[in-house]
């Protein structure tokens, strides 16, 4: 029982990174472990195992992405939609509160005049943006 003992505690001197299955050919008593053909058919195979996992891992992350851009479109329509409502709702409260002081047609003309002012602001802007953009990629820079 005590030579068991010893013998199962003995330091061991093979490789510890053969598969379970492994078996050395008897022909070649030099031959320790699996040949350089079946690493590098590991290798390939290991490899393919790994390119496999990081396709269903890519597509399931781009799955993922498409359903909360969906969600962010949806909610962004939301918010514009209910930003408008509350512009147009400014608009006509702004009618009514001039409206006792110069009259309907005097607050409507006020408050048009005003949304095309800011109206044209905006576009101006929106010309000087999009300048910059043609000038950016126009082939003859001048600077």
């Amino acid at each position: 029982m005590l030579e068991e003992e010893e013998r199962d505690n003995a330091p061991y001197d093979g490789p510890v990174d053969l598969p379970d299955d492994y078996e050395p050919e008897e022909e070649h008593d030099e031959a320790v472990g699996p040949s350089l053909a079946d690493d590098v058919i590991a290798l390939l195979e290991d490899g393919k195992t790994y390119a496999e996992a990081e396709m269903a891992y890519q597509k399931s992350r781009a799955g993922f992405a498409a359903n909360r851009i969906k969600g962010a479109i949806a909610f962004g329509l939301g918010a514009f939609g209910v930003l408008h409502l509350a512009l147009i709702a400014m608009t006509v409260g702004l009618v009514i509160a001039l409206a006792p002081i110069v009259g309907p047609w005097i607050a409507t003309a006020i408050v048009t005049i005003a949304l095309v002012a800011i109206g044209i602001l905006f576009l101006s802007l929106l010309k000087a943006r999009i300048d910059e953009v043609r000038d950016a990629f126009s082939e003859d820079n001048h600077e």
